[in-house]
């Protein structure tokens, strides 16, 4: 993995958000492109324009079953007065060594087949007898139950214009055009066609591989007895999600005890595995905060270059924050709160523009709009700290949820969006604008 190395400042050093994203983004760099099938590119960003090579459709076709005929020949057709036409043949997708339509003729023809030559419109079965000659038919019988309608005669009820019901060749994009940007993730329209045009490989940035781990003697999985004093884990399940949710390949990692040696052996462990590590939990200042007693001096000498810098940021909530890199490939590492609101803000801050950057986007940032705040009191918060509020957005407004603790799991799951009150507010009043990033 290529990549810079972080940004170091000393012990007192107070970083802005700003710094601290700066810091990691210029650090992170995009995966090494590599060719895949179409099917293990889903997902994966497209490295260079896509032409297409021949055009779609790449022959003039039918939209409709029915009959291919001349104009001439069903001109002032109707119910009363049909026009009654010889079939000569049929027409079915796939055909090779067509038959012409001469004056006087139709052919009957399948969706998706090719326009045979001389005829100029496609009438809908519809609009004729289906060659039974008893009045408007609803549909073909099947060719195996009744051969004989490949040939004899229909009467058609309409009259066609020309190319009526024809997809004319090139209609959907035309040879020598770009079908597809560099920079595009490819999802299943984008497959589809990158198939259409014959593409079985394609040259994409990999979806980055993501490693989260929780830390904390206190965390039991899911489904498991609580004990006294403990917890479910939940960072680990949300970070989980929400790396899977900005394009990445993630596992998740059971939770670590509170003991540096294993915390050390398991980063260690997960690196084979690794574009980009993320812990949650042991990163402020208590005596039980092993991810700074595990990683504060990895990589100082056999690494140069490595190792992880702790750091306090001017952002509520999510204010203890580690990044670095890790292992003789300097893989990032991005060392978050625990607390569930700070690690998942922190997630969203940091680690998805992280995540965006190794897949090779350009733009890696969520969405973020202007909002009047619907709220029934001003919003408090601390000075010199960029404040991330929970909320809900809808129809140019923004309504807070949850309060401003860092625990507020429930009042989380609620939120669709971060209310953002600058470093130099400490307060902000209903009906004022406010910054919204959108979450969803």
């Amino acid at each position: 993995m290529s990549s810079a190395e972080p940004r170091t400042a000393g012990p007192d050093h107070l970083w802005s958000v700003d710094e601290h994203l700066e810091d990691i983004l210029t650090t992170v760099r995009p995966l090494e492109p590599i060719e895949l099938q179409l099917l293990d590119a889903q997902g994966c960003v497209l490295v260079d324009d896509v032409t297409v090579p021949l055009s779609l459709p790449p022959f003039d076709n039918s939209s409709m079953d029915g009959y291919a005929v001349r104009v001439t020949d069903v001109s002032g057709a109707s119910e009363e007065f049909p026009a009654v036409l010889e079939v000569v043949g049929d027409v079915a997708a796939g055909a090779a060594g067509l038959l012409r339509v001469g004056p006087g003729q139709a052919a009957r023809i399948m969706t998706g087949a090719p326009l045979p030559p001389g005829a100029e419109a496609v009438v809908p079965v519809e609009w004729t007898d289906g060659g039974l000659g008893e009045g408007p038919v609803s549909a073909m019988r099947a060719r195996s139950l009744a051969p004989e309608g490949a040939d004899g005669h229909v009467r058609v009820y309409r009259p066609a214009e020309a190319r009526a019901h024809v997809r004319a060749k090139g209609s959907d994009v035309e040879a020598g055009e770009r079908a597809l940007r560099a920079g595009t993730v490819l999802g299943p329209p984008q497959i589809a066609l990158l198939a259409a045009i014959g593409r079985g490989t394609v040259l994409v940035r990999p979806r980055p591989r993501v490693v989260v781990m929780s830390t904390g003697s206190e965390l039991v999985q899911p489904d498991e007895q609580l004990g006294d004093g403990q917890i479910y884990d939940s960072n680990s399940f949300a970070l989980t999600a929400a790396a899977r949710d900005a394009g990445a390949i993630a596992y998740r990692v059971g939770a670590v005890a509170d003991d540096a040696e294993i915390l050390r052996s398991t980063i260690e462990d997960q690196l084979v595995r690794a574009d980009l590590l993320v812990t949650t939990g042991g990163v402020s200042v208590g005596a039980y905060d092993v991810v700074k007693e595990a990683l504060a001096d990895v990589g100082d000498e056999d690494e140069p270059g490595g190792g992880v810098e702790f750091r306090k940021l001017a952002m509520q909530p999510g204010k203890p924050q580690g990044f670095g890199t890790v292992g003789a490939d300097h893989v990032p590492l991005l060392a978050l709160p625990g607390n569930p609101v700070s690690s998942y803000v922190s997630f969203e801050l940091f680690v998805r523009p992280a995540i965006r950057t190794l897949m090779g986007l350009q733009d890696v940032h969520r969405p973020t709009v202007r909002a009047r705040l619907a709220a029934d009191r001003a919003l408090s918060s601390p000075k010199g700290r960029r404040q991330f509020l929970r909320g809900v957005y809808a129809d140019g407004e923004v309504r807070p949820v949850g309060g401003a603790g860092s625990h507020l799991v429930a009042a989380l799951a609620l939120a669709d969006a971060l209310i953002v009150v600058p470093e130099d507010a400490e307060s902000v009043e209903p009906g004022a604008e406010v910054e919204v990033v959108l979450l969803g």
